[in-house]
């Protein structure tokens, strides 16, 4: 049974698509992203599964996507923003080398657009929409998070570089640690 060696989670637009697949190419390992295992398992993009089906049927599609992904996935594996609400998918998160990629309100709503394809978004006021999720969403990052990555003001391969050289650090503090 194989499992990730990092697991990234943030908020939508924090970019956790874009810097797992350039991590794992650093890295030398596969990568994996749930939301595009939703979408081939339900045969439609997310915003089309929020539209027709509704949240709570991406909700289950999003738990067992992340439930298969943890035990199938043996590089870098992308959690879609709110897969952490889910009490299942926190606990099997937690104790795991998870990097949690901060993105403050401004940047995330940049990088958003506040557009259709956010489907949590879409709505009479989707800067509050975001807001609101961001808010409710930061306790649960902060307390999954082995490592915490800020974003704001850096572009993907920065921060993918800063990973990768965090994790080397703490590979070679780990193995000079042992007796």
């Amino acid at each position: 049974m194989s499992e990730p060696i990092v697991i990234l989670i943030g908020p939508p637009g924090a970019g956790k698509s874009t810097v797992g697949a350039l991590l794992a190419d650093r890295l030398k390992v596969s990568f994996t992203d749930t939301d595009a295992y939703v979408e081939a398992v339900a045969g439609k993009p997310v915003s089309d599964i929020f539209i027709e089906d509704g949240e709570q049927a991406f909700r289950a599609l999003e738990r067992e996507a992340v439930k298969s992904a943890l035990s199938g996935t043996d590089g870098v594996l992308a959690v879609g923003g709110g897969a952490i609400l889910d009490q299942e998918t926190r606990q099997r998160l937690a104790g795991r080398a998870i990097v949690y990629l901060k993105t403050g309100f401004a940047q995330a709503a940049k990088r958003t657009g506040l557009s259709q394809a956010r489907p949590l978004l879409v709505g009479t006021n989707p800067r509050a929409t975001l807001k609101a999720l961001l808010d409710a969403r930061l306790p649960i990052y902060e307390s999954l998070a082995w490592m915490t990555v800020a974003t704001d003001d850096h572009d993907a391969e920065q921060v993918a570089a800063e990973i990768s050289s965090r994790l080397a650090v703490l590979r070679q503090d780990n193995s000079t640690s042992t007796p």
